[in-house]
């Protein structure tokens, strides 16, 4: 079983940058690829970006080269660092974690078993 805390988000202007936190329980992180993944109302859940346990990363194509994911195993904790904030981007962000690192499961929510409870962002024009 993992548990996840999300932490970090917020209201800001857009082109500017917050970093998302996600915490995780248990002493298995370093095992589990991480996610995190956006739900704007009324649209589906989407992937935004993921890292597998062995660092390997992916990324919505709407999100590359503006958010970057990182894991601290040593910390049981994965970020999101978000820059150049569009107003898209505002939704509900969630952390999960799903023991696979096959990318079509790392990159697809359905697959994931353990959710956070989700942090607001938005981005204001």
């Amino acid at each position: 079983q993992v548990q996840l805390v999300e932490t970090g988000g917020g209201l800001v202007q857009a082109g500017s940058s917050l970093r998302l936190s996600c915490a995780a329980s248990g002493r298995t992180f370093s095992s589990y690829a991480m996610g995190w993944f956006r739900q704007a109302p009324g649209k589906e859940r989407e992937l935004v970006a993921a890292i597998s346990s062995g660092g390997s990363t992916y990324y919505a194509d709407s999100v590359k080269g503006r958010f970057t994911i990182t894991r601290d195993n040593a910390q049981n904790t994965v970020y999101l660092q978000m820059n150049s904030l569009k107003p898209e981007d505002t939704a509900e962000y969630y952390c999960a974690a799903v023991r696979s690192d096959s990318p079509s499961y790392v990159t697809d929510h359905k697959t994931y078993p353990y959710w956070g409870q989700g942090t607001q962002v938005t981005v204001s024009s």
